[in-house]
């Protein structure tokens, strides 16, 4: 979900472990040249929804990459195959609280517009853990962590899973 720490955690397992990195939200605005914002507000979500499909299609061709997704790219069941079918997938977990805490300043967040409060994320939290659940090999709670020690753990759990 949005403000669970996705980006930070990718960037440091970039810096850190010298891991190849995609950042999809980042490279989804470099490649259609406009913000996630006026994605949205322009083309719709469902505009950006295909466009995240399409780069986590290129993505899964990569070997030894971290694809850092935006946390609606579990929505569509044909992502979540993507990923599951390319490697491990990793849920970041954290409270609407903190949630509400990161993103509360954020403008870059369309699906807040206008609603950023706890219930609001709450509910949205509430409609997509089944998502998030099926989708998910391993999971990480991200409230009041050090970046590095969540890394840790992932990489510890990535391990358990006789992948590296």
């Amino acid at each position: 979900f949005m403000g669970c720490g996705k980006s930070t955690v990718a960037d440091h397992l970039l810096k850190e472990y010298g891991m190849d990195i995609v950042e999809m939200d980042q490279e989804l605005v470099e490649r259609v040249g406009m913000t996630i914002p006026e994605m949205f507000s322009k083309c719709g979500e469902e505009f950006f929804r295909d466009k995240e499909t399409n780069l986590l299609t290129e993505c899964a061709e990569k070997s030894n990459v971290v694809v850092s997704c935006g946390g609606g790219a579990v929505l569509r069941e044909q992502n979540v195959n993507i990923m599951k079918s390319s490697g491990l997938v990793v849920w970041l977990t954290a409270t609407p609280s903190t949630i509400l805490e990161r993103v509360g300043k954020d403008e870059n967040r369309p699906l807040l517009e206008g609603n950023k409060n706890i219930s609001t994320i709450r509910e949205m939290l509430e409609k997509r853990m089944p998502c998030y659940e099926k989708a998910a090999d391993i999971q990480v709670e991200t409230d009041g962590r050090k970046v590095e020690d969540i890394c840790k753990e992932i990489i510890e759990k990535v391990k358990d899973k006789n992948v590296c």
